[in-house]
């Protein structure tokens, strides 16, 4: 029986609200929820069919009074923050990563009704380094790259959804590591980082990206909710694009610099609030990170329609960017990062 009355989180983002105008207009859903502390955009709202808005904070722990008053069979969980594109409260941030998910999760555990569980989740759970695998499968060892940032926020919460799944076995639990996600509607710190003029790069590395179209994620999130597919899946496109080669589709100019610098460069970045350029990513552009997806093409049935190459080729049509060929202006650009870099260096010692 498929799936009649579905909650999904985080719809005041691109992602979550297109998830639930899709499924609002779906006839198998006698009813869709969408919970969120922000509003979906006007677009989506214009067109979700029966789908509703609620204005709730998951980390609240009404939550669960929403989703035993509704009846809910099926939750989405699609809220989780891996790699905010702006600079923003990290405390916050992870307050829904990690407290939100706790309270979500024990609403489901507590709520009968509950049989289906579908978690967002990213790639960023096997972090980046030199000693990385070329190619992690779902069974690879979970390091993030930091002891503190958004990836190792996720490592919790994935943690936090087995425990889910050991003590209710009766509910099927879905979680889709998604690469990185590049699309023209989509706010990213890649998409914002390729967007730059100028963009700063680590001297000597050339990283390997898998990306994931947004449309290809969100065709995996209906999937999973609309079928019983339960396991651990990654998902990423066929085939990957160089650091150097990306920059060069972007028709941006690549600036390499030390690595030394690359930290000051970050919070330069940051001040300017441009792009949230943080130790994470800063690993993920010097080592790359490449996923197998075999087991969502042969066990969950989806094969991604965008490779990564045609995926940041539609982000860049879509975003209108155009190749930078102003020789002074790049000069002059250049020159100012790379001066408020060594004095950040400098100012940091």
């Amino acid at each position: 029986m498929p799936s009649r009355i579905v909650l999904v989180t985080g719809v005041g983002g691109e992602l979550g609200g297109r998830l639930l105008a899709r499924l609002g207009c779906h006839p198998d859903f006698e009813r869709v929820i969408g919970v969120d502390t922000t509003a979906p955009a006007k677009s989506v709202l214009q067109r979700m069919g029966k789908a509703e808005f609620v204005r709730a904070d998951i980390r609240n722990p009404l939550i669960a009074k929403v989703i035993s008053t509704a009846q809910v069979d099926t939750v989405v969980h699609a809220s989780t923050t891996c790699h905010p594109a702006a600079p923003g409260r990290r405390s916050a941030i992870k307050e829904v990563n990690v407290i939100g998910t706790m309270r979500l999760l024990a609403a489901c555990q507590r709520s009968p009704q509950v049989r289906k569980l579908v978690v967002k989740s990213t790639a960023a759970v096997y972090g980046a380094s030199s000693r990385s695998q070329a190619v992690f499968t779902e069974d690879s060892e979970l390091i993030p790259t930091s002891t503190s940032g958004y990836a190792k926020d996720a490592v919790e919460m994935e943690g936090y959804v087995r425990g889910l799944s050991r003590r209710r076995p009766d509910i099927i639990v879905t979680m889709a590591r998604f690469t990185n996600l590049i699309g023209p509607e989509v706010d990213t710190v890649l998409s914002r980082y390729f967007s730059l003029p100028v963009v700063p790069t680590v001297f000597g590395y050339d990283a390997r990206m898998q990306l994931l179209h947004s449309s290809d994620a969100l065709a995996v999130l209906e999937q999973a909710t609309l079928e019983d597919k339960p396991g651990v899946f990654n998902v990423g496109s066929e085939g990957v694009l160089t650091l150097s080669q990306a920059i060069r589709r972007a028709g941006r100019v690549e600036l390499p610099m030390p690595r030394g610098v690359v930290p000051s460069v970050g919070k330069v970045l940051r001040g300017a609030k441009l792009v949230d350029f943080s130790a994470d990513q800063v690993r993920l552009l010097n080592f790359g990170r490449v996923v197998d997806t075999t087991k969502l093409k042969q066990e969950f049935g989806y094969t991604p329609r965008w490779t990564t190459r045609e995926a940041f080729d539609d982000y860049v049509q879509g975003r209108g960017l155009r190749p930078v060929l102003d020789g002074p202006r790049l000069a002059k650009l250049a020159g100012k990062v790379a001066v408020a870099a060594a004095t950040g260096q400098a100012g940091g010692r």
